[in-house]
C-alpha cells in the first residue's frame, strides 16, 4: 500500500486555437495514455482518494487520479467514452459561465484572432507588434497572452476584446462550441464521473480582491450544486500554478468547506500535505505519459530523501 497519489489533468483531447495540434493526434495520444494508466496504474475517484486519506487509510499502490479542467466538449465526446473502455472514473472541473455561454474562454478567444488576423500590426501599450508572418504573430500572441494573465479578470476580458478587435480576424465558424452545457455536464455524471469546481469565471484568484475571490468560490459552487443537484466540494485552481493562488485563497478555500483543491504545480499528492494545495502533473494528450510519470516520481523520492537526510542532521 502507499500513502502517495499522482493526480493527472488534462484539458482538451482534440487540438483548438488555444491548443493547436494536426487533427487526429490528440485523441490518438490519449488512448495511448490511457493505455499506459491500465498498465502501472490503479485509477480511484478524486473523492475515493481524499476519503481513504482523510480517513488515515492507505492509498493503494501507483495510486492515480484523472482530472479535467474547463469543460472542453470534447472530453465528454471522446474523453468519457475512451474511459470507459478502461472502466476509469474522473473528475471534471467545470465552469458555470462557461456552461451558460455567458463567459468565454479568454485565451482561446485570442489565439483564434491571432490565428485569422488580417492586422498587419498591433499596439499593445508602447509596443508594436508586427504580424506579418506566422513566426511574428506568434512572438506577438506569446507576449500578448503572457501580460493578460497579469490582470484582474474584466480587465483581462477588457483587453483580449480590444486586442481582438485591432486584429481585425477573419471570420470563421471554426472553434465555436469548444465546451459543454449543463446538458453536457448532467452527461459526466450519468456516465459515474465527478464535477469539481473551476471557480465562476475562470478569474486568475490572486488577481483577484479577497471579495471577488470569496465570490468566484463560492457562487461557483453554489451554481454547480443547484443546476446538477450534487454535492461540489473539489476544486482545481485557474491556471493552478504557485503565483495563481495565496494563502488568502487557500483559507477562503477551507472556510468555504471544499476538501481540497488541487493545483497545476507537479509532484506526488498524499495525507502528508496541504489538501487545498494538492499537487498535480498537467498533460497534453501528446506527452509521453511514461517519461512524465517516471520523472515525477524519480523527483518526488529526491525531495524525500533531503528530507528525511534534513531531519537526521538535527
Amino acid at each position: 500500500m502507499s500513502n502517495r497519489l499522482l493526480v493527472l489533468g488534462w484539458h482538451n483531447i482534440d487540438p483548438t486555437p488555444g491548443f493547436p495540434d494536426p487533427p487526429g493526434v490528440g485523441r490518438l495520444g490519449f488512448a495511448k495514455q490511457l493505455r499506459t494508466i491500465a498498465r502501472f496504474g490503479n485509477v480511484l475517484s478524486l473523492g475515493d482518494a481524499l476519503a481513504r486519506m482523510e480517513a488515515g487509510e492507505p492509498l493503494p499502490p501507483r495510486a492515480v487520479v484523472l482530472t479535467f479542467d474547463d469543460g472542453y466538449l470534447d472530453n465528454l465526446e471522446l474523453g468519457v467514452p475512451m474511459l470507459a473502455e478502461h472502466g476509469f472514473p474522473a473528475t471534471f472541473f467545470l465552469v458555470p459561465g462557461f456552461l451558460s455561454g455567458m463567459v468565454g474562454a479568454w485565451w482561446e478567444d485570442l489565439s483564434a484572432a491571432f490565428e485569422r488576423a488580417r492586422a498587419p500590426r498591433l499596439s499593445v501599450g508602447d509596443t508594436v507588434y508586427d504580424l506579418s508572418t506566422p513566426a511574428a504573430r506568434e512572438t506577438a500572441h506569446e507576449a500578448v497572452r503572457g501580460a493578460v494573465k497579469t490582470l484582474d479578470h474584466a480587465s483581462r476580458v477588457a483587453e483580449v476584446a480590444r486586442v481582438s478587435e485591432e486584429l481585425n480576424p477573419a471570420p470563421t465558424s471554426v472553434g465555436e462550441g469548444l465546451f459543454m452545457d449543463w446538458g453536457g455536464a448532467k452527461s459526466l455524471l450519468a456516465a459515474g464521473h465527478e464535477v469539481g469546481s473551476h471557480t465562476v469565471t475562470h478569474a486568475i484568484l490572486e488577481r483577484e480582491t479577497e471579495a471577488a475571490q470569496l465570490t468566484e468560490l463560492s457562487d461557483s459552487r453554489r451554481e454547480l450544486e443547484s443546476g446538477l443537484g450534487i454535492t461540489v466540494d473539489t476544486l482545481a485552481f485557474p491556471n493552478g500554478s504557485a503565483s495563481d493562488y495565496s494563502e488568502t485563497t487557500t483559507r477562503l478555500v477551507s472556510e468555504l468547506g471544499y476538501r481540497c483543491a488541487v493545483t497545476t504545480r507537479p509532484g506526488l499528492a498524499g495525507p502528508s500535505g496541504s489538501p487545498y494545495e494538492m499537487r498535480r502533473v498537467i498533460l497534453t494528450p501528446t506527452d509521453d505519459l511514461s517519461t512524465v510519470v517516471s520523472k515525477t516520481w524519480r523527483k518526488a523520492r529526491t525531495t524525500v530523501g533531503r528530507r528525511v537526510s534534513a531531519l537526521a542532521g538535527r
